[in-house]
């Protein structure tokens, strides 16, 4: 099959969505995608007022590809995307599987600090991003950053400036460097909640694979519309977003530069979305909307519901309230491309309520005893690997934490704690390092949140390991209430006794109106530990302590 994109590359594209495609790369199979369904309608950016059909987003990329060889990059340099979600972001991100420039993701909640560090680890040769935002003045934060540390750095290029409509006006050509499937495609850092981000390295094969085999247990089509609020930047916006839509011809629609649950809804709406993705966090926001009522929800059918634990409660209320009644979950991780498992539309509810699914196709998952490295039984708790293709081709430059992430064997430790039962459905118990050990006794944060939920006060509940002198540690529960209602802490220790071990009930109990949260929505459970002890030293310095704390 000769394409534009392709440079003449044979793409087996036609393999059933459940076999490992070996030969497989990004551009390949975008030049598929445009060649079946060039005229249909690929991505729309409603804050732009943009709207483009495969042919229109393939002219883009190639013209944006062409523009980048003109800077004097070549295939394997690395070029940098800074920027909220836009039209710019996806085009860039085809060009530069096209071209063979890794594109490097670069978080917009990042500062001079951590952009300076990421700009001298990542080697970019090039940035490209926005001038400001409501967010952020990215401008002054870049130059704050060049002045803090030298880096390889040799272009910012702004979007809307002279300089990117040059690159993005340069005439389209099929570029004559033809990417090979074990080639990285792109990095992305990881968080750095337990130290200095890591760059995950992922390849062509990790990536299109990973949005082939999840579009297909979604059943995606070139006729579906998929409503993509996530941030672009991370691994559910650029892979579960746009990689599945390139393996199928779905259209990606964005509703704003960063999540807005209103406009999330009007997208939904006015497009006539048929699939809706969310971190549990955005779907909350978006069920307890003002104007939620306003909006039809007739046009949905599936969508995911990833990122973080996905309370039981509010996956119900998405199907019921929302129409999603094949919602999915899908669990991963950036190092694993990110999908590992995933639940199917014709799961039953339960089952989807309340597991992450069976191993997508060629994947490999085992349960381990974190103590001895031996393979779990069913049902019983342990850390989970998973292994194939998904997993990444290791850090940036980094062998020792690769080393101590991907043993000997090939498997990837996840640090999760999951169980497993006989028909193969996994169940996510709780971060290893979450895990709170009381007098002995194993708790896992997620079985007392799940619990919580059933309380008809409680909108939300993270649960958390505090340090104890006697009992090692002891539990803890942020909760915040539903709209208009009031509890007490006695209230709710009084719902959960008799009904779950007396070691599992919360000791003490915080009310809050939010939670410390990154910009993709996770929940930051180090930072709610880290903050309620700040409070309680506070507490004891103005002589006003007490056993449970309501504020």
């Amino acid at each position: 099959m000769h394409s534009r994109a392709g440079g003449g590359q044979q793409i087996d594209m036609l393999a059933p969505e459940s076999e490992l495609v070996q030969n497989i790369t990004i551009a390949g199979a975008l030049a598929r995608t445009e060649s079946l369904h060039g005229d249909q309608l690929a991505l729309v950016s409603r804050h732009q007022g943009i709207r483009w059909s495969w042919h229109e987003l393939m002219d883009a990329a190639l013209s944006i590809a062409q523009g980048l060889y003109s800077l004097g990059l070549v295939p394997g340099d690395r070029i940098g995307v800074w920027s909220a979600n836009c039209a710019e972001w996806v085009a860039l991100q085809y060009a530069c599987a096209i071209s063979g420039i890794v594109l490097v993701n670069v978080n917009t909640a990042y500062r001079s600090h951590e952009l300076s560090y990421v700009l001298n680890r990542s080697r970019i040769r090039a940035l490209v991003l926005q001038e400001q935002d409501v967010h952020a003045n990215y401008r002054q934060i870049l130059d704050e950053a060049l002045a803090r540390t030298p880096c390889l750095l040799e272009h910012a290029i702004y979007i809307g400036s002279n300089h990117w409509n040059d690159i993005a006006s340069t005439p389209p050509e099929t570029p004559g460097h033809v990417p090979q499937p074990e080639d990285v495609a792109n990095i992305q850092y990881t968080s750095g909640t337990t130290g200095s981000p890591k760059g995950v390295l992922l390849t062509h094969l990790n990536l299109i694979n990973n949005g082939r085999f999840m579009a297909g247990r979604m059943k995606l089509t070139h006729e579906d519309r998929i409503c993509v609020p996530v941030p672009l930047y991370h691994c559910f916006g650029c892979v579960i977003g746009t990689m599945n839509a390139a393996a199928t011809g779905a259209a990606v629609i964005l509703p704003a530069a960063s999540f807005d649950a209103g406009k999330t809804l009007e997208a939904i709406h006015a497009e006539r979305a048929t699939a809706v993705y969310g971190v549990p966090a955005m779907f909350i926001a978006e069920l307890h909307h003002p104007r939620f009522d306003e909006f039809d929800f007739t046009s949905l059918r599936t969508g995911v519901m990833a990122g973080s634990v996905c309370p039981i409660e509010v996956m119900r209320q998405v199907v019921e309230r929302m129409n999603c009644r094949e919602i999915t979950i899908i669990y991963g991780q950036t190092e694993s491309s990110p999908g590992i498992t995933m639940s199917s539309p014709d799961d039953p509810l339960e089952l989807r309520c309340s597991t992450v699914g069976r191993a997508l196709p060629a994947t490999e998952v085992k349960i381990i005893d974190p103590s001895t490295g031996e393979e779990a039984g069913v049902g019983v708790t342990g850390e989970l690997c998973t292994r194939g293709y998904l997993v990444m081709k290791g850090y940036d430059d980094d062998d020792a934490a690769t080393a101590a992430a991907i043993d000997a064997d090939g498997w990837l430790h996840t640090g999760d704690l999951a169980e497993v039962d006989e028909n193969g459905y996994y169940r996510i118990t709780g971060r290893l390092k979450d895990m709170i050990i009381r007098g002995g006794e194993n708790i896992y944060p997620r079985e007392v949140e799940d619990f919580l939920y059933r309380h008809p006060k409680v909108a939300e509940v993270q649960v958390v390991g505090l340090p104890h002198e006697r009992l090692g540690e002891t539990v803890l529960a942020w909760i915040r209430l539903k709209p208009g209602r009031t509890a007490t802490a006695e209230e709710i220790q009084e719902f959960y006794r008799g009904e779950i071990a007396y070691f599992k009930v919360p000791e003490s109990i915080r009310f809050v109106d939010k939670y410390p949260i990154t910009v993709t929505g996770k929940i930051q459970k180090f930072r709610i530990r880290e903050l309620e002890l700040e409070y309680r030293e506070e507490a004891k310095a103005a002589a006003c302590g007490g056993g449970v704390v309501q504020i």
